[in-house]
C-alpha cells in the first residue's frame, strides 16, 4: 500500500520517463493478438463509472487524435484499471472453462465483505506504448482486494506474481509507428492537469480482449459485485 505522496512522486517520474522515451524515438507498439502471447490475456479489471468515465472517454478521443491513425483509442467499454493479468492470450474461452471458474471463485472470495472501489483519477501521461491517466485510491479497498485476490489465486496467479503499485487507465495503446511523437508529448503536457475526479467502481470483471476493426473490445466473462 502506498500513500498519495508516494504515488504522486512515482507518477511524476513515470511521466518524465515517458516523455523522454517518445522524444528520443523509443516508442513501442502492440502487435495483433496471438494465441499464447504474453499480452492481452484474460484479465481482472475494474471499470470506472459516472462523470469520470465520460471525461475519460473524451480525453481518450482527443489523445487518439493527437497520436494519429492506426492506434487503439479506447472507448468507455474498454477504459479500466487492471487488478491482475491472469494468463497468456486465448482467442476462445468457453463459459465452463476450468481456469475461468477458478479465477471467478478466487475473485468472489477476495471481494467478500468489501465495498465498491473508489479511485480519484488525476493526471495524464505519455509512455513508450501509449497514453494513460493516473489513479489514486481514496481508501485501502483496492489494496485489500489485490492482496486477497493474490492469496486466493495461489499458484494459479503465477502469471503475474507481483503486486501492482501503480494504478492507471490506458486511454490509447500505440498499435502502429507514431508519425509525430512530439505532438503526443505536447498534447499530454497540455492535459497533464486533467482531473476526471472520483469514480466509484461497484464490481470487478474477468474480461477477455478481442479486436473489432480498429478497436479493442473487452467482454465480461464473469462479474463479482462489491457491495459490503
Amino acid at each position: 500500500m502506498r500513500s498519495r505522496d508516494e504515488l504522486a512522486a512515482d507518477y511524476a517520474a513515470f511521466q518524465a520517463r515517458g516523455r523522454r522515451a517518445l522524444l528520443d524515438g523509443e516508442a513501442t507498439h502492440d502487435l495483433p493478438f496471438t494465441e499464447g502471447g504474453p499480452r492481452w490475456g484474460m484479465t481482472t479489471i475494474l471499470r470506472p463509472t459516472g462523470p469520470a468515465l465520460d471525461h475519460l472517454e473524451s480525453l481518450a478521443r482527443a489523445a487518439g487524435a493527437a497520436a494519429g491513425p492506426g492506434q487503439w483509442t479506447h472507448d468507455r467499454g474498454v477504459l479500466h484499471f487492471t487488478l491482475r493479468s491472469l494468463e497468456p492470450y486465448r482467442r476462445v474461452i468457453p463459459a465452463a472453462d476450468p481456469a475461468l471458474l477458478t479465477y471467478a471463485a478466487a475473485l468472489r472470495s477476495a471481494a467478500r465483505g468489501l465495498p465498491p472501489v473508489r479511485m480519484r483519477i488525476e493526471g495524464v501521461s505519455p509512455h513508450a506504448g501509449g497514453v494513460l491517466a493516473f489513479g489514486y485510491p481514496e481508501d485501502d479497498t483496492i489494496w485489500t482486494l489485490q492482496r486477497r485476490y493474490a492469496e486466493a489465486l495461489g499458484a494459479r496467479g503465477a502469471f503475474e506474481s507481483w503486486s501492482r503499485e501503480r494504478w492507471y487507465i490506458s486511454l490509447v495503446h500505440f498499435a502502429a509507428p507514431l508519425a509525430d511523437p512530439k505532438t503526443v508529448v505536447t498534447w499530454c503536457d497540455d492535459h497533464a492537469g486533467e482531473a476526471p475526479g472520483i469514480t466509484e467502481i461497484p464490481a470487478a470483471d474477468l474480461a477477455h480482449a478481442s479486436i473489432t476493426g480498429p478497436r479493442v473490445r473487452l467482454t465480461t466473462l464473469k462479474q463479482v459485485i462489491l457491495d459490503r
